[in-house]
């Protein structure tokens, strides 16, 4: 990690491009495209996640779109920690998040995150971001509930980051926890209502 060094704006704002295209990049549709499982907004939720792709029920779709989701989250911030510098890293990081949250291609009606969330943290911070995953999977069992799972992980993710000593990294898993409720909104107001679907067992 390079918190000392300061990237020039020219090169954060490259970075900040870059992250975007990366995020935006809908893997969710692809595979079920390519898996001729349909047009995925017209499943379920209509969202391009693996939560939603696991409702076509393709188990090898939801688990690769989880995957690649992740993926280009920790692709990015290891690509611009690589090339750059840390700073560069986080923005990378967030400009992923958001480009799967809202991506040019699909009009901005993207993901809720999550996938994407753990992976930019996971190369952020590996033992954040393992313990951030424990706490997903963790509260996914106990509620047989996907956005549950959700909600807690970016919830304690900067309880995490404090609990580590990653003070540097703080204010982007706040940042990012923050979005992530406000994606969940909808999930928020069904969890109220108690009619939340809950996650099939089998």
């Amino acid at each position: 990690m390079l918190p000392d060094i300061v990237s020039p704006p020219a090169l954060l704002i490259l970075w900040a491009i870059l992250g975007y295209l990366l995020g935006s990049i809908p893997f969710g549709m692809v595979l079920t495209k390519l898996m001729n499982l349909g047009d995925l907004r017209s499943i379920g939720s209509g969202n391009i996640g693996a939560t939603n792709v696991l409702r076509t029920g393709n188990k090898a779709a939801a688990a690769g779109t989880l995957i690649l989701d992740g993926g280009k989250g920790a692709v990015a911030v290891l690509l611009a920690r690589w090339l750059a510098a840390e700073d560069a890293a986080q923005l990378a990081g967030f400009m992923a998040f958001l480009g799967h949250c809202y991506p040019v291609w699909l009009r901005f009606r993207g993901g809720k995150g999550v996938a994407t969330f753990l992976g930019l943290v996971l190369a952020l911070s590996w033992p954040v971001g393992l313990m951030s995953c424990a706490t997903w999977l963790a509260a996914v069992a106990m509620s047989r509930i996907s956005s549950v799972g959700a909600l807690v992980a970016a919830l304690l993710s900067t309880g995490w980051m404090v609990l580590m000593r990653e003070y540097d990294l703080t204010a982007l898993t706040l940042v990012l926890a923050v979005l992530i409720f406000w994606r969940h909104r909808s999930n928020l107001a069904r969890l109220k209502q108690g009619t939340e679907p809950k996650v099939s067992k089998k």
